[in-house]
């Protein structure tokens, strides 16, 4: 028997049907995410699962004395509780099971042969091993230092931001360990450090998990099993968020191959039908009837292949770089600077060239200062050490409290505050609900106030805002808390197909390498920043091997010698070629050799009067140059991926 099942579940609000005869098991051991558009009834599911919430029919069936433990959006703690007392405030029973576990040990020394005590200790020992509670005060601090909680250990807990009373309640509920967790967004706030540190705790302790996540590199390296949701059912589909894609694929093939035999069929039926009236006689209202289903489904069909291959094609499409830098505007010039918050210093000597196409993610941990390089970019503090340079340029600010939006506003007012219900879109004039569509919003939501919409609603309204400014950059701060998968992919998609700069700060790793072209990297150590063009995962990778070895010093010259010390195997991980770099491989020195014809022929124009008065010296200038902007750029990325080549070959 599974620990959970749920069988024939009908749930719905008002007239919307949320879920509708479902039936979804979760056996022991299993890690099982859901994942579906919002509003489709992902949190609706975990909550008929979790036992807080009743299904208007079905049953639900729990093995009997089951804890199942959720992490609630708003947690809630004991009142006056510091830190580390909310913490520790759900491990009572554990404690008791530990101390009375030692004293059963002693004085089953005395009396080796007392059956009951043997039981009891069988029992205690078998119920400590389930919940991992052997070293629990080691366990807590090492979860206060990994969560970043160790500073505020005594600190009330009601002085702490939402976002650091989520990780105390995560904390507390990883610490218990109950038979079955569930956990809804569970890396939102926190950094890729703490959710690597997650990931280990989980796989390492084994926990029968049901968790939401928009966090793709989480879900292929937790989940067991994907769960979608989706007009109102339930589709499985085994392992993480890669084998859920190729699975889907595989499944829009189907459905395709099945509609073409199906249009096959049709073609016959009504060649049979236009033969003449007789086909409306009774003996073959049957076939006339099934020729009627057979159009209505050729009619259905197209529309969700078509939705299938949209998604699949957003998710799956390869990032291309744009390499064309040639006379790009300076947005920013940044110089020197320094930056502190009383004692902790956060950039130091820091300077860096944003230009009009770059497109850079700001990483780092946590309070390591990543925010307060966006407000000093904006303006919205000034440095006291070094300067920043802004050039003439309109920026889009998207930031986690959403300040573009009016709670008393509706959805047209918002888009359209001069009246009519169209909107100018990066050149084009669209119907306001023809662009909310592309963003996942039903008609009905235009006259909705922004105010009633949830988190990650408003989150979608301000991300569709921002795309209908026109501005030179885009700033987004943590763009996809609170988005579902689908929205992301559709933020995604805007961006790589945005004109100008963009610059956001993000600790959803699979996005991050997506988009980015450029990493700035907050250390969190005495300010410094590290600038890379390193896809994330390849960074954290090789960081990763790095600090494994405890006698790394920060030289370049130590590193050197690491390097040549390393195993063989580690070796090939910290050095091995992404996918990118595989295919730059293939291509750059056709594009290296091309340019270098441009130069030359460029060169001979400018050797030529007849040639250069023709086309102008000054233009024949600044063409050469870009192109040789363009021919080193091109040899550079060139030359640092045959030195990783080499390493591979030689080690």
């Amino acid at each position: 028997m599974a620990l959970i099942d749920l069988l024939g579940i009908h749930k719905h609000y008002s007239a919307q049907k949320i879920l509708v005869n479902t039936n979804f098991h979760l056996e022991e051991g299993e890690r099982v995410v859901i994942v579906g558009k919002n509003g489709s009834g992902k949190s609706t599911l975990m909550k008929i699962v979790a036992g807080s919430l009743d299904q208007d029919e079905g049953d639900r069936i729990t093995r009997q004395s089951l804890q199942i433990k959720m992490l609630d959006q708003v947690p809630k703690f004991r009142v006056g509780a510091s830190v580390r007392e909310a913490v520790e405030d759900g491990l009572g029973e554990l404690k008791t099971a530990l101390n009375r576990f030692d004293e059963i040990s002693l004085q089953i020394a005395e009396d080796f042969e007392n059956e009951e005590l043997m039981n009891e200790h069988a029992e205690l020992s078998s119920y400590l091993d389930h919940h991992a509670a052997w070293n629990l005060d080691d366990k807590i601090e090492r979860i206060l230092e990994h969560f970043k909680l160790k500073e505020y250990e005594s600190k009330n807990i009601d002085l702490l931001s939402g976002g650091e009373q989520r990780r105390v309640a995560l904390a507390g509920l990883l610490l218990l360990k109950p038979d079955v967790l569930l956990l809804d967004e569970p890396t939102n706030h926190l950094d890729v450090y703490m959710v690597e540190f997650l990931e280990e705790l989980i796989l390492r302790e084994k926990f029968t998990l049901l968790f939401i996540s928009h966090d793709r590199y989480f879900i292929d390296q937790i989940a067991t099993r994907t769960v979608e949701v989706e007009n109102g059912q339930l589709r499985g589909f085994s392992g993480g968020y890669s084998d859920y894609l190729t699975q889907k694929e595989e499944i829009m093939r189907t459905m395709q191959k099945q509609h073409d035999n199906l249009l096959k069929n049709l073609r016959a039926e009504n060649a049979w039908y236009a033969r003449g009236v007789r086909a409306r006689l009774k003996r073959n209202e049957g076939r006339k009837a099934r020729l009627m289903d057979l159009r209505k489904a050729a009619k259905y069909n197209p529309a969700q292949i078509r939705k299938m291959k949209v998604e699949l094609e957003r998710e799956q499409k390869n990032f291309q770089r744009d390499k064309s830098v040639n006379k790009q505007k300076m947005l920013f010039e940044v110089k020197d600077l320094t930056y502190s918050i009383g004692d902790k210093l956060l950039i130091k000597d820091f300077s860096v060239r944003i230009l009009q196409k770059d497109v850079i993610a700001i990483v780092g941990p946590n309070g390591s200062g990543k925010s307060t390089l966006l407000k000093l970019l904006l303006g919205r503090i000034e440095p006291k050490i070094g300067k920043i340079d802004r050039g003439e340029l309109k920026v889009g600010y998207f930031d986690q409290h959403r300040e573009m939006l009016d709670d008393n506003k509706n959805l047209i007012e918002t888009f359209c505050p001069d009246g009519g219900d169209r909107v100018d879109v990066q050149g084009s004039n669209l119907h306001v609900y023809g662009y909310l569509k592309n963003f996942l919003f039903p008609r009905e939501y235009l006259e909705k106030k922004i105010g009633i919409l949830s988190g990650g609603e408003k989150n979608r309204i301000a991300l569709a805002l921002l795309f209908t400014k026109n501005v030179d950059i885009m700033i987004l701060d943590e763009p996809t808390n609170d988005l579902d998968i689908p929205t992301i992919n559709i933020l995604e998609e805007k961006l790589q197909h945005f004109p100008g700069a963009v610059i956001i700060v993000s600790h959803d790793r699979y996005f991050v390498d997506k988009i980015a072209k450029k990493l700035l990297i907050f250390k969190g150590i005495n300010g410094q920043i590290e600038e890379s063009f390193q896809e994330y995962s390849e960074y954290l990778n090789i960081e990763k091997a790095l600090e494994s070895l405890a006698d790394l010093e920060n030289s370049p010259e130590r590193k050197t010698e690491v390097i040549k010390e390393m195993p063989k195997e580690l070796k090939k991980e910290v050095f091995k070629l992404s996918f990118k770099e595989k295919e730059a491989l293939k291509v750059l020195p056709t594009k290296i050799e091309t340019l270098e014809k441009e130069i030359e022929s460029i060169n001979n124009c400018l050797a030529d009067p007849v040639c250069y008065q023709d086309k102008g010296l000054s233009k024949l200038g600044e063409e050469l140059e870009a192109k040789e902007h363009d021919y080193e750029a091109l040899i550079e990325e060139l030359l640092r991926i045959e030195e990783k080549v080499e390493i591979i070959e030689n080690n």
